[in-house]
């Protein structure tokens, strides 16, 4: 039995949300949310309630996922970075202050993956204590 062909898309098609749920490795159930909590994300939607997002509302989502879990903002915060003139999030201003600082929701005191490392390092420490007292 030959395998499964898979159908490559347009870049100007648009998506189905399991489709955008996949490629972004984020649930579907995540997506609706956003769309409540992030309203320049508007999918078309179409009998029966399907939803089909626009190349740029994929763009969107990718930024919104890295803001949110690489880059440790929250969901007021990327709404502050929407409502303040960042617009669509472009990848080319960034996503910081006007001096160049993490705008206001980031993670303070840098990215999410220095904050872990740190974590990591004391969690590190704290089981050579532990195991200091035992001996």
């Amino acid at each position: 039995m030959p395998a499964a062909r898979q159908r490559v898309k347009s870049a100007a098609a648009f998506r189905t949300i399991s489709e955008v749920s996949a490629d972004l490795d984020v649930p579907q159930h995540v997506l609706r949310f956003w769309e409540s909590k992030f309203t320049p994300v508007r999918p078309l939607k179409r009998g029966g309630g399907r939803r089909y997002y626009r190349p740029e509302d994929v763009d969107l989502l990718r930024r919104i996922r890295n803001l949110l879990y690489t880059d440790g903002y929250t969901i007021k915060g990327v709404q502050r970075l929407l409502r303040e003139g960042h617009g669509k999030l472009d990848p080319e201003a960034g996503a910081t202050g006007a001096a160049g600082t993490p705008a206001a929701g980031a993670a303070p005191g840098g990215e999410r993956a220095t904050l872990e490392n740190v974590l990591a390092d004391l969690v590190e420490i704290r089981d050579l204590l532990r195991g200091a007292k035992k001996g």
